[in-house]
C-alpha cells in the first residue's frame, strides 16, 4: 500500500512539474529547469532523466520551427543543418558514454551555466535589436543585411554550441544567436528562426540517438510530453499579458534555486 502511494506521488509530482515546464516554455523558455530536476526527483538516473526530458520537450520545438519557417535564411540552412546534425549526435553520444555519477556531479554546474546564459539572453536580444535598427537607419547602398557570411568559420563556431545542445542544451539559444550575430546576421526574425531551427534539429538528433540506445524511460516520457503540451497551450494564452522581464527573472531564479539545491545535496 505504501509503495503504491509513493508511486502515485511520483506521478503527481511529474505531472505538476511538466505542466509548469510547459507554461514556462510557452511564456519565456527554461522549462527544463523544472522538468529535468523532476525526473531526477522521482528516481530516474541522471543520464536517462536528461534523455527522457529531451524527448518529452522536443515536440514543442518542432511546432515553433513550423511557425517561424518563413523567416529562415535559406543561404544559411546547409551550415546550420550540418552543424546541428553533427553536434547533436556527438553531444548525445558523449552524454550516453558519461558515467552516471560524473553527470550527476555536473548537473548543478550545467543548471547554473544555463541560468546565466538564459539571464544574459534578454539584454543580448535587446542589444542586437537596437544594433540592427541603427544599422538599418544608417544603411547605404553598399551595406547588405542579407549578405552571406563565411560559411566554414560559422560552421566551426556553431558546432560546439550544437554539441552542447545534444549533451544538455538548456540556455543554448543565447549561444546560437551570439554565434550568428558574430558573423553579421543581425535581423531579429532571422536570428530567432535560425536559433529555433538549430535547437530543434540538434535535439532531434539527440532524441533519435537516445531512443535507439534505449535511454528513454517511456512511461515518464509520455506523461511529461502530454502535460507539457497542455501547459504550453495554456501558457501561450497568457504569455503576452505578463511582463517578459518578470518572466525572465522567474526562470533565471528557478534555475539558480535548482542549481543551489543540487550543490547542497552533493555537499
Amino acid at each position: 500500500m505504501l509503495s503504491s502511494l509513493i508511486a502515485h506521488a511520483h506521478y503527481v509530482w511529474l505531472v505538476t512539474a511538466s505542466f509548469i515546464a510547459g507554461v514556462m516554455n510557452a511564456m519565456a523558455g527554461g522549462g527544463s529547469f523544472v522538468s529535468f530536476p523532476a525526473m531526477l526527483a522521482i528516481g530516474v538516473a541522471p543520464i536517462q532523466a536528461n534523455a527522457t526530458n529531451t524527448v518529452a520537450l522536443w515536440p514543442g520545438q518542432l511546432t515553433s520551427v513550423a511557425a517561424l519557417r518563413d523567416d529562415l535564411r535559406k543561404d544559411l540552412l546547409p551550415v546550420v543543418v550540418g552543424a546541428s546534425i553533427l553536434g547533436g549526435v556527438s553531444g548525445a553520444v558523449v552524454l550516453l558514454k558519461t558515467k552516471q555519477i560524473t553527470f550527476l556531479h555536473m548537473v548543478p554546474w550545467l543548471l547554473l551555466v544555463a541560468s546565466v546564459l538564459f539571464g544574459i539572453s534578454g539584454p543580448m536580444s535587446r542589444w542586437l535589436r537596437t544594433r540592427a535598427e541603427s544599422k538599418a537607419m544608417a544603411a547605404t547602398a553598399e551595406y547588405n543585411h542579407n549578405a552571406t557570411p563565411a560559411l566554414m568559420p560559422l560552421f566551426l563556431v556553431l558546432l560546439p554550441v550544437c554539441f552542447y545542445i545534444g549533451y544538455f542544451g538548456a540556455g543554448a539559444g543565447f549561444l546560437i544567436m551570439s554565434a550568428l550575430a558574430l558573423f553579421g546576421i543581425e535581423e531579429m526574425r532571422a536570428l530567432n528562426s535560425m536559433k529555433v531551427l538549430a535547437a530543434c534539429l540538434s535535439n532531434f538528433c539527440a532524441v533519435i540517438t537516445f531512443i535507439v540506445s534505449g535511454a528513454v524511460i517511456w512511461k515518464y516520457c509520455f506523461v511529461s510530453m502530454v502535460i507539457c503540451g497542455v501547459g504550453g497551450y495554456i501558457g501561450a494564452q497568457y504569455a503576452r499579458k505578463i511582463n517578459p522581464n518578470v518572466l525572465r527573472l522567474i526562470v533565471v531564479g528557478t534555475g539558480c534555486v535548482m542549481a543551489a539545491y543540487f550543490f547542497w545535496r552533493q555537499a
